[in-house]
């Protein structure tokens, strides 16, 4: 059976794993502002894992789109007291930063998971990671969080985004890195147009086949579900939990998202029934893995 060494813990991918988020800032695009005090996020946490999260990811940074870069020690400040505070939890802490200084310091602080948007293209961050017992998420983005959404472009996004995540993922392989230890992200809206989202996350089974390491999705109240639902951040939380769904089904290990409660009732539908309701819309030959990718109103 497939598992994910993740510091303090082994964690068995025999199911998808379901990833809280912290946001511990001010201007985060869902909840910023919500839990940017240490006890405010540790309380959030908390119940984050009485709903079912598997995992807990703490960030002191926001990355969407147009978002400024906050200073390594204004991050270290919100981030480091809250794994601190949690870490009694019986629960893998990881912390979603860019910064090699501050992965430094949450690891320092015990965190059990590196989340970099950058996929370790810091300075020494690579190095770093390899020497810890931490996992780590490899990302893939076009361009900077300030500008990356302006006008991203690609001859054939799954290619590309499958070959820069091979490529960094045979980088911390290189570095020390265990297989077990990595996890990979397409980075949904990260310097990606809506058809270019769609058109990744159709191709998350056969990027899992190819990639051979285990995928972590975050789609959660993105505006890829705001351009198909035309609901605003705050409404997106059904569309949310369906893409969960779907990403789990394409074969996705670990899913991020703001709303547990529901992708964990979700998930646990999904196990149950889903298998079954699958082989016999194959056996009907109603179960088609290709069309026209939507438009935002189809």
């Amino acid at each position: 059976m497939q598992k994910l060494l993740c510091g303090r813990f082994e964690l068995l991918l025999h199911r998808p794993l379901v990833m809280g988020i912290v946001n511990v800032t001010p201007d985060s695009f869902s909840d910023g502002g919500c839990f940017d005090s240490t006890a405010a996020a540790a309380a959030h946490a908390r119940k984050l894992v009485e709903a079912g999260a598997d995992i807990l990811d703490i960030g002191g940074e926001s990355t969407r789109p147009g978002a400024a870069t906050v200073p390594v020690e204004e991050e270290i400040r919100r981030v480091v007291p809250v794994l601190q505070a949690l870490q009694s939890m019986n629960v893998p802490l990881s912390v979603d930063t860019r910064k090699p200084e501050v992965m430094r310091a949450a690891l320092e602080a015990g965190v059990d998971l590196v989340n970099d948007i950058a996929a370790l293209e810091g300075v020494g961050a690579l190095e770093l990671v390899a020497q810890s017992g931490a996992a780590v998420c490899l990302m893939h983005k076009q361009g900077d969080p300030r500008s990356m959404q302006s006008a991203p472009e690609y001859a054939d996004v799954v290619a590309e985004v499958t070959n820069y995540l091979a490529a960094r993922r045979d980088a911390a392989l290189a570095a020390g890195i265990a297989r077990e230890r990595i996890l990979l992200d397409p980075g949904f809206g990260f310097g990606k147009t809506f058809e270019h989202n769609v058109a990744l996350f159709r191709a998350l089974a056969a990027m899992r086949q190819e990639l051979g390491c285990p995928l972590l999705v975050g789609v959660s109240r993105k505006s890829m579900l705001g351009q198909i639902t035309g609901k605003p951040v705050g409404e997106r939380a059904s569309a949310s939990v369906a893409a969960a769904v779907l990403a789990a089904q394409a074969g996705a290990e670990v899913i991020r998202v703001h709303d547990v409660a529901g992708t964990v009732d979700a998930l646990k539908v999904l196990r149950t029934l889903g298998v079954a309701c699958c082989e016999a819309l194959r056996d009907n030959a109603r179960l088609s893995v290709k069309g026209p990718v939507l438009g935002p109103n189809d």
